[in-house]
């Protein structure tokens, strides 16, 4: 099953998932901010700082396609990284300032968009290209995924059923299809539907018996993002398969 890009849909996502995460943010405080989040290395501050920056990068991107004037998402990595880890350290009021700010910034983005423009190509970090009517729907994977990993009791457990769907369509038909380092993989969730990723096959052409995982769709994604464990996921024998990261 596949969800097609509805740019205006997908927007309002974003801005309901951030406002989602605004809400968690203002249960915490300064020193909560400052201690570590799911992810190994980061405090909750560098994920924050990573989330308002990541906001301004697809600003960059959606101006790309409106104006068809090269503006790349980050300078440099570097540079990315820099500015995470300059604005991590920050206080929560300039943390929700910054979400609050570079959210705006992207909604506007967005809405300057002309249709004419969506299937606009631009390139992404790593030189992934991507269409201008999709950055919508990398921006509430990140806002979606990074409010779990913050650790504030957002689990996969409440991410929206459209937006599984949706990023289950992306991750296998874009992050791991065709992957040689991940096994060749068909996934049924509890409704009955099917998604296929992973290795194609050898040189030789001959056909490869994928593994069958079956469980919840949330559980999933969680498995394949490293949010969950995949306990409660199944295959016809043996253990899962493990992910290569994202």
């Amino acid at each position: 099953m596949t969800i097609a890009p509805d740019f205006p849909r997908d927007t309002a996502a974003v801005h309901e998932s951030t406002e989602r995460l605004l809400v968690s943010l203002g249960k915490l405080d300064d020193a909560a901010v400052g201690e570590p989040s799911l992810l190994p290395g980061w405090t909750r501050g560098h994920v924050l700082a990573h989330l308002a920056r990541n906001a301004d990068a697809l600003v960059n991107l959606l101006t790309w396609a409106r104006t068809d004037v090269r503006t790349p998402m980050y300078v440099s990595t570097a540079a990315r990284d820099g500015d995470i880890e300059r604005d991590a350290h920050r206080p929560l009021a300039a943390h929700l300032e910054d979400l609050q700010e570079s959210a705006a910034r992207f909604a506007a983005a967005a809405q300057a968009l002309p249709e004419d423009r969506r299937a606009f190509e631009v390139e992404m970090r790593n030189g992934v290209v991507e269409r201008a009517d999709r950055l919508a729907l990398r921006r509430l994977t990140e806002v979606e995924l990074h409010h779990v990993d913050l650790g504030v009791g957002y689990t996969v457990e409440q991410l929206s059923a459209a937006f599984v769907t949706s990023e289950l369509d992306f991750l296998t038909g874009v992050k791991f299809a065709g992957r040689p380092d991940l096994a060749a993989l068909e996934l049924h969730d509890e409704e009955g539907r099917r998604w296929r990723t992973g290795r194609e096959g050898p040189a030789d052409g001959a056909a490869v018996a994928p593994v069958v995982v079956r469980g919840p769709a949330r559980d999933l994604v969680g498995w394949l993002t490293g949010r969950a464990d995949g306990g409660r996921l199944a295959t016809q024998d043996g253990p899962l398969p493990v992910i290569p990261p994202l």
